[in-house]
């Protein structure tokens, strides 16, 4: 039983969990959110942290990377620019989660030199080496299924940023500092605990998006602000095979069909059949690398007609045949044991 499990087990009734018994897809009903079935199917795993310490003046460059990172100061303040744009503070306490690490500099004031950073596992201090730390920041990154990945991260805010001043982040620390210690031991269960941990961690940082009062861009937190379009997102994801029309979807957001597209479009970032299509290739790939239903199985829960019209949709999206896919998937799990 996995954290989410028993996580609605303990709080919901039996219609409530995530998993759907007689479906191969793992999706939550409708009465769950959208958010909590896209982290079931990142499935974040392998988590990379250390420490950041600092003294005096200092500053780090370091170049984009793909893995969504995190980090969370302990003591002291720095500045965060992200890909050269204006840069944000962060202090004690603050947390910081980007699903897509672009480049950035890391900084105690904005006039200080820059030097070359390259990424390691291994703590780092910047600044005076001889003198003792003046800054402490816990950072770190953690994998997800790659083409998972670049399906869902659209949806996600660019950049979530927890202020300590604003909302408790002391659950943040605390649960960071279990992934910490869980990471750097060889206890049995260490990698379930962990990406069991990561999942708290994502949904404490992404409730936190969802809640907060800033802007967003458009994307799913977006969209689930508008009580119409939220209603829509939590239908699709609750059944995602069901044939879902505009209309049908536009009357659950009490709207007319132009306007809840317009809406739809305009918060979400994409059009509603669009964003359906997306999350069904998604379920279908997590499905697939399971490897535990047939083709026509998946293609018929994924919304699709046959077997045959899933296979072309598959490969316009992905590039390759769902079983060459599935093959693959396959492969790379064998060389990983």
């Amino acid at each position: 039983m996995t954290f989410f499990n028993l996580l609605f087990h303990h709080y919901g009734q039996s219609d409530r969990t995530i998993y759907n018994q007689s479906s191969i897809f793992i999706y939550c009903l409708a009465k769950m959110d959208p958010l909590t079935s896209i982290i079931s199917v990142l499935k974040p795993a392998t988590v990379v942290s250390k420490k950041i310490t600092a003294s005096g003046r200092w500053g780090v460059q370091y170049d984009a990377y793909e893995a969504p990172s995190f980090a969370i100061v302990i003591e002291g303040r720095c500045l965060l620019s992200l890909d050269g744009a204006p840069p944000f503070e962060l202090s004690r306490g603050d947390f910081v989660l980007i699903p897509r690490m672009p480049a950035f500099c890391l900084t105690s004031d904005p006039d200080a030199m820059l030097l070359k950073g390259v990424p390691s596992a291994d703590a780092v201090h910047h600044g005076d080496q001889d003198s003792a730390p003046d800054f402490q920041m816990l950072g770190g990154s953690f994998e997800v299924g790659q083409l998972n990945k670049a399906l869902l991260q659209p949806l996600l805010p660019s950049v979530i940023h927890v202020w300590a001043s604003e909302t408790d982040t002391s659950r943040l620390a605390r649960t960071i500092d279990l992934i910490v210690d869980e990471s750097a031991a060889d206890r049995p269960g260490r990698d379930m605990i962990v990406r069991s941990l990561l999942e708290v961690v994502l949904i404490e940082a992404l409730r936190s998006a969802f809640l907060g009062a800033n802007s967003l861009d458009p994307g799913l937190f977006a969209g689930m602000r508008d009580p119409g379009i939220a209603r829509s997102l939590h239908a699709m994801h609750g059944e995602p095979s069901r044939a879902w029309t505009v209309v049908e979807l536009a009357a659950l957001a009490g709207m007319s069909r132009s306007s809840f597209s317009d809406r739809f479009s305009e918060l979400v970032g994409r059009a509603p059949k669009d964003y359906l299509s997306n999350w069904r290739m998604t379920l279908a790939i997590d499905a697939l690398g399971r490897n535990e239903a047939s083709l026509s199985q998946i293609a018929e829960e994924a919304g699709y007609e046959s077997a045959s019209a899933f296979s072309t949709a598959f490969r316009r999206r992905i590039g390759c045949s769902p079983g060459a896919f599935a093959k693959s998937m396959r492969a790379n799990q064998l060389l990983s044991r």
